[in-house]
């Protein structure tokens, strides 16, 4: 369960596209069921960030393949021979674009048959994942704050159609929080979901704890970046500080 104060904390990033938090279910939310439009699954966390509502959707409600991605149904063979990646000139060949399918990631078949949407400022349950879009300086603080204790690198995975697979399913499999850019997606493209050159992050389960912590905790603005002169001068102090340490092992350091 998100805390009160972890709610608050990513309140103050001030996203203009506000955190959602998602939960893969086999059993029906106790929310209501989306009742708009029929959309893309890429689609529906923007319906939870302008919105403000917490719903669920099933597979009948994607007008796409998140729910392929999501094991909610089999590859359909037409579109997995790459006839359709080739038609629309995302790939030189129906066999270029079939590799899409060779290496999708996809959740277990038949073990989720709900997505539960929630901007977090609302969501009451144990997320799967946390879900951003941000713009750089925001992202440069929700990125930093997915390594700040692991020392993890930032690694970007995806290919360029069916984006939802490796927002929704990869992170999950993998355990490791996964970024890409808005504008380079054929299907978030075509539909215009968000503007481009955003930054859309997924923190699965397995990072949310350790990511909310840190971001309680370091500086969202680090020491380098700070004019004011108190800063400066504790900068300096640790510098001058890096030189001592070399003094003991005959070498300098050159970073200024």
């Amino acid at each position: 369960m998100l805390s009160e104060a972890s709610k608050t904390l990513i309140a103050k990033l001030d996203l203009t596209y506000p955190a959602v938090a998602i939960k893969y279910c086999f059993e029906t939310p106790p929310v209501p069921r989306y009742e708009g439009e029929k959309l893309a699954f890429c689609q529906y966390a923007k319906v939870a960030q302008t919105t403000g509502e917490n719903f669920y959707v099933t597979a009948e409600d994607d007008a796409c393949y998140g729910r392929m991605v999501l094991g909610m149904i089999e590859k359909p063979p037409v579109t997995a021979s790459g006839q359709a990646g080739y038609d629309f000139g995302i790939y030189k060949t129906p066999s270029a674009a079939r590799q899409l399918y060779q290496h999708m990631p996809i959740l277990e078949p038949g073990a989720i048959r709900y997505v539960w949407f929630a901007p977090v400022s609302a969501c009451d349950f144990d997320p799967d994942l946390l879900f951003f879009v941000a713009d750089l300086p925001q992202a440069d603080i929700l990125m930093r704050a997915t390594c700040y204790a692991s020392g993890d690198p930032w690694e970007s995975k995806s290919t360029p159609a069916i984006s939802c697979a490796w927002m929704y399913a990869y992170p999950i499999i993998s355990g490791k929080v996964n970024h890409i850019t808005t504008g380079f997606y054929h299907g978030l493209k075509r539909r215009g979901t968000y503007p481009p050159g955003l930054r859309m992050i997924a923190v699965p389960f397995q990072k949310i704890d350790e990511f909310l912590a840190a971001l309680a905790e370091m500086d969202w603005t680090l020491i380098a970046f700070r004019d004011d002169p108190e800063s400066r001068a504790e900068l300096a102090r640790r510098m001058d500080h890096w030189q001592e340490m070399a003094r003991e092992t005959g070498t300098h350091v050159d970073l200024h």
